[in-house]
Parts: structure tokens; C-alpha cells; sequence
């Protein structure tokens, strides 16, 4: 038996209304093609990369994130172990990104045995890919009892091909927004695996949410909210515990996790909605200093790259189809102009910002974001 799909009230119905409401414009925007949105997505990725890990303790910075979700290097000084879980992570939701177009797909152990073997595969002491075969819980702490205890193991592969079963049925009555946090919900409740089982809940609902076909998964991922900072974590754990009550115990009514994660989906599509915002009026800034500048075109991919400290040659060179020469003649002049700065040498190398692109930024960051978010359910 799993946790079972609460009954919907009708602020929770309304909260859906509006989530879907961002994500038709979303959508529409997306329709229309923009040379700032391959960046913007790689933000949105390595965002949620960087927010699921960070939550499991692995912390790596912003411009981390960005360069290893474009395929960079990232700071030498990163242990062995956040090194493997962020770009075991990363390479996990490049999969899904992939798996939301695939046109034959199936809910199946195998598929989530290869998602675990991607993100775990550098910790050969978790088994990669297998379930577990011991107990399993989640500390409360130093001399503490656990907060929860997951099922005995040997009723996971049953509890896992249910849920399974659930996944592959066609539940079209229930909103996707629910159906994917309930995956969550049972799925690090069920805790299959020794150890990424936050990390695998977390992409089963970007998973759910992708194979929906509406929207790319990088605009519906919750995991950047999630992993924003320690109030946002808290509150996450504080509404799992609400429903689980220390062990396994699905007859619990869920409903307050449902609204927990409706009112995380609707906080991270109003950061979205701003990061569009941010993304198109930095953009038209961008072009006028180039103008103003002399500068070519091409070059507006460069700044915008910059303000966010993930500017590399390499980078900016397949982006932009150029050879090495025009690259770094491109970067020699914005350096010589000082609209950026280098940072590191070899392997390491990239650049930041200079005075007059990071006050554009800062400018139109403070604009956008002069309001505060507005909570989904008043009370």
C-alpha cells in the first residue's frame, strides 16, 4: 500500500490554476526564439542541480553549477565527493531533459536502477543501481533517534513495483503537478536505495512533470526552491515529516504535502517569470553597450555569459560557431574595453563582469525584483 492522492480543496485547485497559468506563458515565450535562452535554461539547470545536491550537503558555487552544466571544469578545490554528486546529478536530469521527448517510454525498475547508477555511480558503497538489502533511516542527529524509519527491505521490490504501476497508469484526472509530488512523497517514503534517495525523489517529480510534454522540465523543476537556502530545505524535511510520523505509515493523509509542494511550484514559477524578465531586458541592455562600444553582435552572448561569471573561450566559441582566433580576439577586446575581467589561467580560466556590465545587471536584477514573491495560499 502507498500514500494515496488526498482529495483537492478548492484553494488547492485555484493554486493549480494559477501555476498553469505561468506556465502557458512560459510556453508562449519559449514559442518565440530568443539568443538569450540557451543561457537561460543552463541556469535553470545548473540552479536545480546546484539546489538538490546542496540539500544532501554537497554545496558548489552558482558559477560551478553553470560551468559544469556546460561541460566545464570546475574548481579544482571541490572534494572527490560533492565533485561526483553534482555531476552525478547533472547527468541525471540531462537524461531526463532528453527522456520528457522520447517516444517510447516505460515506468520500470531498470529506468530508475540506471537514474540511481548515474547519480551514485562514484560511491561504490551505496551499490549503485540496487536497492538496499538493510534497514534504512534518516538520522535526527548526533545520540538522537532517527526522524523517520523507511520499510523493512524486504518489502521494496513490491512497494516499488507498485509505485511503478501507479507511474505507468494513466491518471489523467489528477492534476500532473499532484501526481508528481505523490511520486516524491512515496518514493523517499519507500527509501529503496543505501543512499541519493532525496536526490532521486526530487527527479522523479521533474521526471513526471517532463514526460507530461507540456513544458521543458528545466521550467517546472522545483529542486533549485528546494535548495535555495536552509529555510526552504526545513521547511521541505518539516513537510515530510508532517505526513511520514517517523516510519512508514501510508494511511497518513497527505494532503498537507500536496500544499506544500503546490506553494513550492508556484514560488519557483514567479522566479522564473523574473528570470525571464531579467534575461530579455539585460539582453537589449547588453546590445546597446556593445553598440556603443563598436562591438559586434556575437559579442552580447559573451556579456550576458559574464554577469553570471560563466564566460569561457570554449564556451563562447561553440556558442557563437567561431574558430579559437575570432574568440579570444573577441575576448582580448571586451578585455581591452574592460567589460570583463579574466579570472584563473589554463583549464581554469574564465571571466567575470566588468564595472559597467555588472551595474547593468545589478540595476535590472533590483528592478525585477523590487517586489517580494507572493504566497499562494493567504492564511
Amino acid at each position: 500500500m502507498l500514500y494515496e492522492t488526498p482529495s483537492l480543496s478548492p484553494d488547492d485547485f485555484r493554486v493549480i490554476e494559477e501555476i498553469e497559468a505561468f506556465r502557458a506563458e512560459f510556453r508562449h515565450r519559449l514559442a518565440e526564439p530568443h539568443r538569450w535562452e540557451g543561457q537561460l535554461r543552463r541556469s535553470l539547470t545548473a540552479a536545480a542541480v546546484r539546489g538538490s545536491t546542496h540539500i544532501e550537503g554537497y554545496s558548489i558555487t552558482a558559477q560551478d553549477a553553470e560551468t559544469l552544466v556546460a561541460g566545464g571544469e570546475i574548481s579544482p578545490e571541490t572534494d572527490d565527493a560533492t565533485r561526483g554528486a553534482v555531476t552525478g546529478y547533472r547527468d541525471a536530469l540531462t537524461y531526463i531533459q532528453r527522456a520528457s521527448g522520447f517516444r517510447i517510454f516505460s515506468w520500470d525498475h531498470t529506468l530508475l536502477s540506471a537514474l540511481h547508477f548515474m547519480m551514485t555511480r562514484t560511491d561504490e558503497e551505496t551499490r549503485p543501481g540496487e536497492y538496499r538489502t538493510g534497514a534504512a533511516w534518516v538520522s535526527g542527529g548526533p545520540n538522537r533517534p532517527p526522524v523517520y524509519t523507511a520499510p523493512d527491505p524486504e518489502q521494496v521490490p513490491d512497494l516499488m513495483a507498485e509505485l511503478l504501476t501507479r507511474l505507468d497508469h494513466d491518471e489523467s484526472d489528477v492534476p500532473a503537478l499532484v501526481r508528481a509530488s505523490m511520486a516524491h512523497l512515496n518514493l523517499v517514503s519507500i527509501h529503496p536505495w543505501r543512499d541519493g534517495n532525496g536526490r532521486m525523489s526530487r527527479a522523479v517529480h521533474t521526471l513526471v512533470l517532463a514526460r507530461e510534454g507540456v513544458l521543458a522540465p528545466e521550467f517546472s523543476s522545483i529542486e533549485e526552491w528546494l535548495g535555495a537556502d536552509d529555510f526552504n530545505t526545513r521547511e521541505y524535511y518539516a513537510a515530510l515529516r508532517s505526513v511520514q510520523h517517523g516510519s512508514w505509515q501510508p494511511r497518513h493523509d497527505a494532503h498537507s504535502w500536496i500544499r506544500f509542494c503546490l506553494t513550492a511550484h508556484h514560488l519557483q514559477a514567479q522566479e522564473v517569470q523574473r528570470r525571464f524578465e531579467t534575461a530579455a531586458r539585460l539582453w537589449f541592455r547588453l546590445e546597446a553597450i556593445a553598440r556603443r562600444h563598436g562591438l559586434d553582435e556575437r559579442t552580447v552572448s559573451a556579456l550576458y555569459a559574464a554577469t553570471n561569471g560563466t564566460l569561457r573561450r570554449t564556451t563562447y566559441q561553440a556558442e557563437e560557431a567561431l574558430t579559437r582566433d575570432q574568440a579570444l580576439g573577441d575576448l582580448r577586446a571586451l578585455r581591452r574595453l574592460n567589460l570583463v575581467e579574466s579570472v584563473g589561467h589554463a583549464r581554469t580560466q574564465h571571466y567575470l563582469a566588468g564595472a559597467e556590465v555588472r551595474r547593468a545587471r545589478i540595476e535590472i536584477h533590483n528592478e525585477v525584483h523590487a517586489d517580494l514573491y507572493r504566497e499562494p495560499y493567504p492564511d
